[in-house]
């Protein structure tokens, strides 16, 4: 649905975007991180027609976005991160006026203003659609913004940081909003928060100091990172060098670091055991307390994250350059 090529962007002597090459697949919803600075807003503006490109090329349905961008922006909804809005105007107002910009027949305004006030929660309180959008919250600015760009039911959302200033619950509610779209709509997301986007997105694209740093599901890449995976356990009924020895000897054990008694009076042990990368030693630990006759209260795996990629990505990116 969406193809990047070669995209570079320059403004003056600063290389924003550098040859930058991705693509997103009709249907899907796919996360675009970076660090701030990295060319993401800068990415998404050339994207939907807001900025040209220095070079390379961006087709959205196959139409380039240079030369056909009216045809474009009517496959595109998009919203910025500072949503701009008009501080005198009231919320139906707004959409309204909207509406008509996006070409919207004039039959269909009222029920596509009706629909996008229930999907982006702006039906309740009751006055709120009458409200003058300068009084509104930033929360409700975000709602505003993204009612906007679902009016005219695009094949395409391009949503940069959708959650800013709304609270969990909306931030939860905006994350069902956003899934509920997968295969009707295809979806790009830009967004800090990095645990939302890995329920959310199918396949992530990131990049940092303008280039393409990592891309694949969340999966493949919770992989990658590097180094030892670890175990936390807490044990009683062995002195600590003893325990600390037995779990050490065990196959593929790293190191094993123990952070004392837990100061409950009932003596647990708490100990961090680092295995070779890829294993699982909880089988093994387990059977060795069972045979030591030892008691096992906690045992629990600690599993690479989203962020710990980003980081490691990100930071070896910065490094490099």
């Amino acid at each position: 649905m969406i193809e990047v090529k070669n995209l570079t962007k320059r403004y003056g002597q600063v290389l924003a975007v550098d040859r930058i090459s991705f693509e997103v697949a009709k249907g899907s919803i796919v996360g675009f991180l970076g660090p701030n600075g990295a060319g993401k807003s800068t990415t998404l503006k050339i994207m939907t027609c807001y900025l040209p490109a220095t070079s390379g090329k961006v087709t959205v349905g196959g139409l380039d976005v240079l030369t056909q961008s009216l045809e474009v922006r009517r496959k595109i909804g998009y919203m910025p991160e500072a949503v701009p809005l008009y501080p005198e105007m009231r919320v139906r107002e707004y959409l309204m006026f909207r509406a008509a910009l996006r070409d919207v027949p004039p039959r269909d305004r009222k029920a596509a203003v009706s629909r996008v006030a229930r999907q982006c929660w702006l039906s309740e309180p009751e006055d709120m659609m009458r409200r003058r959008l300068g009084e509104l919250s930033r929360g409700y600015k975000q709602r505003v913004g993204l009612a906007d760009v679902l009016l005219h039911n695009p094949e395409v959302l391009v949503l940069d940081e959708p959650t800013i200033g709304l609270d969990p619950a909306q931030i939860r509610a905006m994350r069902e909003l956003i899934t509920s779209l997968r295969g009707s709509h295809t979806v790009i997301l830009s967004s800090h928060i990095l645990a939302e986007v890995e329920q959310t997105c199918d396949h992530l694209v990131i990049i940092s100091g303008g280039r393409l740093a990592a891309r694949g599901t969340p999966q493949e890449l919770r992989r990658q990172v590097a180094g030892p995976t670890h175990l936390l356990a807490e044990v009683r009924g062995g002195p600590e060098a003893e325990v600390v020895a037995a779990v050490k000897a065990l196959p593929k054990v790293k190191s094993v670091t123990a952070d004392g008694r837990d100061g409950s009076g009932e003596s647990w042990l708490r100990l961090k055991v680092a295995g070779e990368e890829g294993s699982d030693l909880r089988s093994e630990l387990f059977r060795l307390v069972a045979q030591k006759g030892w008691q096992l209260r906690e045992l629990t795996r600690e599993v690479s994250t989203l962020e710990d990629f980003f980081v490691q990505i990100t930071y070896k990116q910065n490094v490099g350059q």
